[in-house]
């Protein structure tokens, strides 16, 4: 599986991204080993307009990897039954026509709330920035209500690997 989340966090550490991070948001979101320190960056990026500077920045060599990850995996042998790419913003970065399948895993609002909140994130901001869940939801192939155990989930993650995974054997 490819992780965006991954990804960003690798070139967190690359030196031409730190050095436009630090260009537009000044020193106080580098960490002391050099590379973008993530929390003090988000609370930069949600109090202006640094967002749409970060999807700039971020989003062309997040597709950059993506497109050499699925070459690798491609070229391997023998080649994974099913690629899987987790990409939160799936929607609202244009990118849902680039999957043979979209699939949503979703929670309650009560829970996704907290989640974010453990995280130390707020949650209302964060929400008010992205696409509404039933929209996701409505537009996803398949999509999974995360609100029970971590086995219902991986439960369910398998069944979705071989159906994929019959259907294109």
């Amino acid at each position: 599986m490819l992780s965006s989340d991954d990804v960003v966090h690798r070139l967190y550490a690359d030196p031409e991204v730190v050095s436009a991070v630090r260009d537009r948001f000044g020193d106080a979101v580098i960490a002391a080993d050099g590379s973008v320190d993530r929390p003090a960056l988000g609370e930069a990026a949600f109090a202006g307009d640094g967002l749409g500077f970060l999807e700039r920045l971020l989003y062309p060599r997040i597709g950059v990897a993506r497109e050499a990850w699925v070459v690798e995996q491609r070229a391997a042998d023998p080649v994974p039954p099913v690629l899987v790419c987790e990409v939160p913003l799936l929607f609202e970065a244009g990118l849902g026509d680039l999957f043979d399948a979209v699939l949503v895993v979703t929670a309650p609002d009560d829970v996704r709330r907290r989640r974010v909140e453990e995280r130390g994130q707020d949650f209302d901001e964060r929400s008010a920035r992205q696409m509404p869940e039933a929209e996701k939801v409505a537009r996803a192939d398949m999509a999974y209500v995360n609100d029970g155990s971590v086995d219902d989930l991986g439960a369910w993650v398998q069944s979705v690997i071989d159906r994929y995974s019959a259907a294109g054997s």
